[in-house]
């Protein structure tokens, strides 16, 4: 089971998440918190697996919270009303896992609780490409690449990161064994200097990959 701990200021908004969530078999929300200030408190004691938290609340917005806890939440999907390409910029320089809109559909957010469960990331390609223009309308052209540059399949795998495939899918996708895929992950994120996956889609994104 995906335990899920859900922080939205909207008390319509989490229980039409919780009730949705309870449809599916492998996931539930085992706790909740109506602003970012009540969340750490929630979650010291959720052993959640997932943290679905909304951006936009009053006193401390979801991406604040991020960042004062870097890397103290489970794995985040942050979620949003608004297509916001700014918001999915900060998010992933904080740390999110995911950013969803909240009118997706139930499989739409199923997949992407499962998907940040295990291990991946839930930033779309129509997400990354438009994010990619506006980084650079409002900080210029990327800087020259100065790391080694990845090669053809690299980058194929970096692509399919960025569309939150886990290791095994991208092996699926592409043909070669989970374990191939491993090594150009560990490859991948070596040559753009990362440390995680989600730094590495936010770098590629500024280096003109993806």
């Amino acid at each position: 089971m995906i335990r899920v701990v859900l922080v939205d200021d909207q008390t319509l908004v989490r229980s039409g998440i919780r009730g949705l969530l309870d449809l599916t078999p492998d996931i539930r929300v085992v706790a909740e918190a109506a602003d970012a200030i009540e969340a750490p408190g929630v979650l010291a004691g959720a052993a959640a697996d997932v943290l679905l938290l909304d951006i936009r609340m009053p006193q401390m917005s979801g991406i604040a919270l991020l960042e004062s806890m870097r890397g103290q939440l489970p794995p985040t999907i942050l979620l949003t009303t608004f297509d916001d390409d700014q918001a999915l910029l900060d998010g992933m320089r904080a740390g999110a896992s995911g950013f969803l809109l909240k009118d997706i559909s139930l499989e739409r957010l199923a997949e992407g609780i499962r998907r940040v469960a295990g291990g991946a990331t839930v930033f779309r390609p129509a997400l990354t490409e438009r994010a990619r223009t506006a980084y650079e309308r409002t900080s210029g052209p990327a800087p020259p690449c100065t790391v080694d540059l990845l090669t053809e399949r690299e980058t194929e795998v970096l692509a399919l990161m960025a569309a939150g495939f886990n290791n095994g899918e991208i092996g699926a996708a592409l043909g070669p064994s989970e374990g191939t895929i491993k090594n150009h992950v560990s490859s991948i994120l070596a040559k753009l200097g990362v440390r995680d996956r989600v730094r590495a889609v936010l770098r590629a994104l500024e280096l003109g990959y993806i």
